[in-house]
């Protein structure tokens, strides 16, 4: 039986047809506009937080 899903060259047709495309975000994943600056915000917030416990676990370990 034929794979009607594939080129002549083993590559899936639809991987050559969106060569030129990028990737999308589904939409339960896409950020409103309004609520993007917050988001961002959050995430700031989330990496200073990280941040600053691995700075301390750094200094409590070199005083040790």
């Amino acid at each position: 039986m034929i794979d009607t899903r594939r080129s002549q060259h083993g590559k899936s047709k639809s991987s050559h047809n969106n060569k030129g495309s990028l990737p999308q975000t589904s939409k339960e994943l896409k950020i409103a506009p309004d609520q993007a600056n917050e988001e961002f915000s959050r995430e700031l917030a989330q990496h200073h937080d990280a941040k600053a416990k691995q700075d301390l676990i750094l200094k409590q370990q070199k005083e040790k």
